[in-house]
């Protein structure tokens, strides 16, 4: 069993003396504490060396990605082919199977390969004979340099380390300029006060300062190829009746030595901006289209490079830069925000704000499939870019306008929504809302009228049915006497009381005023019965009395 053993000078190959050592893997480190005890377990069988630094950093660059090396490939088929029985014990697994698929050898790759290559790493001064220490470490520092410098050199992210400096640098010099510009305008301030009211914009104020001098100096100073005249005039009249206080020349010549900074910065800044345009278009052309240079370098910047960009979902492009939002929101139930860096993309800036959480939702997923054509597309063109402002600018136009049919869909679609739009928006008056008389009755069409004719003529006849009177039996005798009398009797009442209990029922209501009124005499009546009663019972008895 041999094995593959990888070093600075080298490559070396062991042979494994007692194979039953390698399944005796805990204890192995101790057959591995002196020279004597490693030389009884490996021996050395082949040492393939290299030539010098630049086929070591190939070799070394070639095993780095698991393939094989052509120092590697002719010291297998010198030395190992010819033990094809053998097993070979390698300590990367890709390079094992590159062995094995190039020249059909069985490799072996497993934790206790690797712990007996640890245990031959600590012995191996002692098992490569004619190679010094000294020298081993300088090899290995030296290979370790240059393969640092291959990485750096044909790092993909170095080009986005550039654009990564020069956004931060432009966010740096922003800041500054506001603080300087900031100390300007109050330092000068004490002197002429009335200037930053009439001049708002920083630029002009801080090149006004530094060709005027004292505010003595505005009515001899030529302003005219810095402001409008308009503006001079005001400037010199302001500065006559100014009431700032004096100053003195040691003052001015300072303040002129800042404004002479801040245009120093201001120029820089502008060249710096340049530069990063012709950056973000020569490496992101589609992103930098889409959503413009800063933006994009913000973003890729927040990712750390471009092809971290690319493996971002849209709906995290979408919020970078608003984390601490985010994880807030989550943490207190609340609504998540809906755009970070993004939202200062021009396309966002034109939406109203309703439609803003929307529009920066469609510009994430455009940016989000522009930023993975420019980091694995070949021969990148702004096509896509520019294709996807195109279409974002006529849904947001869409959206603006209210009208939110199909806004994406076939020919047929958007013909009928051309049609839609070429409608006329004049308005008739009504001239019949004018009219303000009041007696006008509705015209009923004939069936209206039929209908209830119909329902009041049946209601008439239930009525008249109910109103008829039964008919009477006819009494042949005299036979069933009194009772037959006294069931006609009740029969008629009952006949008599249907029609009063009817038209009790068709008289309207009577007020509570009347029925008092009413109730008032039968009261009298009632108590004139009893008295009578009682005078007739008196004269019944006092007849009694006198028979």
């Amino acid at each position: 069993m041999l094995v593959l053993f990888e070093t600075p000078a080298g490559y070396a190959i062991f042979k494994l003396l007692d194979e039953s050592k390698l399944s005796q893997i805990d204890d192995l480190y101790q057959e591995f504490n002196t020279p004597e005890g490693a030389s009884s377990v490996v021996k050395l069988k082949n040492f393939i060396k290299f030539e010098d630094t630049t086929e070591a950093l190939a070799a070394t660059t070639a095993a780095i990605e698991g393939k094989l090396s052509k120092t590697l490939k002719k010291g297998l088929k010198k030395h190992v082919l010819k033990d094809v029985q053998d097993q070979l014990l390698v300590g990367d697994a890709k390079l094992g199977s590159a062995i094995k698929e190039k020249f059909d050898l069985q490799c072996v790759s497993n934790s206790n390969v690797q712990e007996l290559l640890r245990c031959i790493r600590s012995q191996m001064d002692s098992l490569l004979t004619g190679l010094p220490k000294k020298e081993m470490t300088a090899m290995a520092l030296g290979l370790a340099h240059s393969l640092s410098r291959y990485k750096l050199k044909f790092s993909p992210d170095k080009i986005d380390t550039m654009i990564v400096q020069a956004q931060c640098l432009l966010d740096d010099l922003d800041k500054e300029l506001n603080n300087y510009v900031m100390r300007c305008r109050e330092w000068y301030g004490w002197h002429f006060p009335e200037l930053g009211k009439i001049i708002t914009d920083n630029t002009l104020f801080v090149k006004i300062v530094k060709v005027m001098g004292t505010r003595d100096h505005a009515a001899t100073t030529d302003l005219s190829d810095i402001l409008p005249e308009d503006l001079e005039e005001k400037v010199k009249e302001a500065a006559e009746i100014s009431m700032g206080t004096e100053i003195s020349d040691d003052d001015i010549i300072n303040i002129q030595n800042l404004c002479d900074e801040i245009i120093s910065i201001t120029d820089y800044r502008a060249h710096l901006t340049d530069y990063l345009k012709a950056r973000m278009m020569a490496m992101a052309p589609n992103l930098t289209v889409l959503i413009g240079e800063h933006i994009g370098a913000r973003l890729i910047a927040h990712a750390g490079s471009l092809m971290n960009l690319a493996k971002h979902p849209a709906s995290t492009v979408q919020i970078f830069g608003a984390e601490k939002a985010l994880f807030r929101a989550l943490k207190t139930k609340k609504d998540t925000p809906k755009y970070g860096l993004i939202y200062h993309a021009q396309l966002i800036g034109q939406c109203s704000t309703k439609n803003k959480g929307k529009m920066s939702r469609m510009l994430a997923a455009k940016a989000a499939l522009a930023t993975r054509v420019d980091a694995f597309g070949d021969d990148v063109t702004f096509e896509l870019g520019a294709k996807h402002k195109v279409n974002l600018e006529n849904k947001l136009r869409l959206l603006e306008e209210g009208n939110l049919r199909r806004i994406s869909g076939t020919g047929k679609a958007k013909a009928k929504f051309e049609k839609y739009h070429s409608k006329s928006e004049v308005f008739s008056y009504p001239t019949a809302a004018d009219s303000t008389l009041k007696g006008v009755k509705r015209e009923h069409e004939p069936e209206e009228e039929t209908a209830p004719t119909k329902k009041m003529k049946l209601e008439n006849d239930v009525k008249v049915k109910k109103v008829k009177p039964e008919p009477s039996d006819e009494v042949d005798g005299h036979e069933n006497g009194d009772a037959e009398v006294t069931e006609k009797k009740k029969k008629k009442k009952k006949k008599s009381m249907e029609p009063e209990q009817a038209q009790a029922e068709e008289e309207p209501p009577v007020s509570e005023k009347k029925k008092k009124k009413s109730m008032e005499p039968e009261a009298e009546q009632s108590e004139e019965a009893p008295a009578s009663e009682k005078k007739k019972k008196k004269k019944r008895q006092s007849q009694v009395q006198e028979e």
